[in-house]
Parts: C-alpha cells; structure tokens; sequence
C-alpha cells in the first residue's frame, strides 16, 4: 500500500552538513504546517548527511560530487510528485509559519508559479533579501539587502525568488523544465523566475514567510569562485532571457558596473579590491565572457525556444525588467 504524497517536498541541498544543516532541519520540524517531506541532497561526495535520514519523513540523496545547486534541485523534484517544491539553503533556519504562509498564497492564486520570501541575515537586525531585482547588464542582486530587518512587510508581486529560500508550483517547474543545471551555482533563480515570467506565471512575495541566512557561507564573499560564475551566469541569464530591445543596452550597464567595482570606496567592490588584484579580477571577468561564447550555440537554442512558448510579450517582459530593476552602481555596492 502506498503513502498518500505530500503538499510539499522541502529540498536542502548541502555540502558539508554538520550543525548548520541540523537546524535548518530542526526549523522544518517545528512547521505549523506538517504535510511535507524533507530531501536532503548531499553534494559533498563523501556522505555527510546520511545519519540524519528518517524513513517517512527525511530522504538523503548522495551524490558522488558537487553536481551544483539547480542539479540538486532538480533532483528532488525529480524524485517527488507533490504538487510544491519548497528550496532552502542549508545555512537557513525557517520560522515556523515558513511553509503555511506560501503553500496558503500559492494556492490562493493559481496564476503564481513561485514565492519570494522575508530573508534576514542571520545575527542581525538586517535584511538579506525581499525577493530579487535585475540590472540592465544581467546582474541580479537581492531586493533590500542590508536594509532594517522591519522593511518589505507588504503582500505583493515580485520579479523572482531568492534561491536561498523559496516556493514553486511543480507545474511552473515542469513547464519550465525547472533549474538551468549549467549554471551550477548562482543566479540560477533568477533564471528560471525569469524563464517562468516569459510564460506568464506571477512570482509572489510572501512578507510573512520568515527565514533566517547566513549570507554567502558555502562560497564565501568574495572568492574568485563565485566572482566567476556569477559575471559568467549573467551573461547566460542575459543571452537566454532579455528581449532584443533590452540586449542592447546592456553591455553599456556592465561597463558602468565595472566602473564602479573599481571606483567605489566601500562595500563588496572595495572588498574585492582588498582580497585580489586588479590583474585577477580582469581574468575573471575574461574568463567569464569566454565562457559564455563558448556556450553561445547552446544559450540561442535555449532563447528560441523560450520566445517560441513565451505568452509575454517583449513589451510586457521589458516593462517587468524596468518595474524591478536596480542600478549598476547598487550591485556594485552591495
């Protein structure tokens, strides 16, 4: 006889379990709402959460290597029929409200495909995100990062979730063909939010769905790991998703972008210069355009088909873009 499936699959990808992954899975025991199974996906090749798996309620899938983060996703999903996939970063801890308060706009709401929620930087009185915003050049950076942890309390649209903690409806994900597994790690929400968008599914922020972040934990800040892939994932978001109009205009945004990486006296673009040369970080950003010519034939393949099932139009789409933006000189400061 088998199991009646869950409303949600709670995915938690991880690398290195320990503590922190204890109580983010100590955080989805406390939920007021309990019709969910959790999956844990061990990338760290070397079985650090297989302790922790509780037939009926805690699967762990292990894999062999980091298979990145849009992969472990996928994975879960792939190995779930509930009708929501729920993301949390293992560096997270959910109030126990976290579940309800989307599942209940979700379903609220057939139009919407996802849930952006009320991210707070761990420690602190802060904000970590609100949900995420887009720059002209491609860059993606989170909604309020930094601001008083009171702000964003409204109900309201939102252009895509964080990676970091969200919802989607498994039919937004299937339509979709859900992560973009070449991005590996980061921006890959943005993509498939923006993905979703172009096919008319909504992305709602839900200010009563809680979490706490411990930010950039896995990667580190600044480490030439993650300059490199997000410079290079954007310029896949970029070739994928913008509209001709917008696609123009972009390299002139990453050239004031880079403008202020390298003129701003604080913030991560200062940090940035502090840990790493000039020379370095020239590297990465040629790396990262090598990269992304490299895969051209396969992001043109991608965009056609994502303008060939589109219902948005590029007026629409662009006018979302311009509703949620944020300027090259906010990413470079954040």
């Amino acid at each position: 006889m088998s199991l009646p499936r869950p409303t949600v699959t709670v995915a938690i990808p991880t690398l290195h379990g320990g503590p922190v992954l204890t109580e983010c899975i100590e955080s989805m025991e406390r939920q007021t709402f309990q019709d969910f199974e959790v999956v844990v996906i061990d990338n760290s090749g070397q079985g650090v959460a297989r302790a922790m798996e509780r037939p009926g309620k805690l699967r762990v899938i292990e894999n062999l290597s980091n298979v990145g983060y849009g992969a472990a996703i996928n994975q879960a999903a792939r190995e779930s029929d509930a009708a929501y996939v729920a993301v949390i970063n293992d560096d997270a801890a959910a109030a126990e409200g976290w579940l309800q308060a989307m599942v209940s706009a979700l379903e609220k709401d057939p139009a919407a495909g996802m849930c952006a929620c009320h991210v707070a930087l761990a420690g602190t009185a802060r904000l970590d995100s609100a949900g995420l915003l887009i720059c002209a050049d491609g860059s993606s950076k989170q909604r309020g990062h930094g601001e008083p942890v009171g702000s964003f309390r409204h109900f309201e649209t939102a252009l895509a979730p964080s990676g970091s903690a969200a919802l989607y409806r498994r039919r937004m994900l299937e339509e979709t063909g859900g992560f973009d597994e070449a991005f590996f790690l980061y921006c890959e929400d943005t993509d498939l939010a923006l993905r979703a968008q172009w096919r008319g599914w909504k992305c709602l922020y839900v200010p009563t769905a809680e979490v706490r972040h411990r930010y950039s934990l896995s990667a580190g800040r600044v480490s030439p790991l993650k300059a490199y892939l997000v410079e290079r994932n954007r310029l896949f978001l970029l070739l994928k998703t913008f509209p001709a109009g917008l696609l123009v205009r972009a390299p002139w945004a990453a050239l004031e972008r880079y403008w202020w990486h390298a003129t701003l006296p604080t913030g991560l673009a200062a940090e940035s210069r502090k840990q790493h040369s000039a020379l370095h970080l020239g590297w990465w950003v040629l790396k990262a355009h090598l990269a992304a010519l490299w895969h051209l034939p396969r992001l043109l393949a991608q965009r056609r088909e994502i303008r060939r099932t589109a219902r948005l139009d590029s007026i629409a789409f662009a006018r979302l873009v311009r509703q949620h933006s944020i300027s090259p000189k906010q990413v470079a400061s954040q």
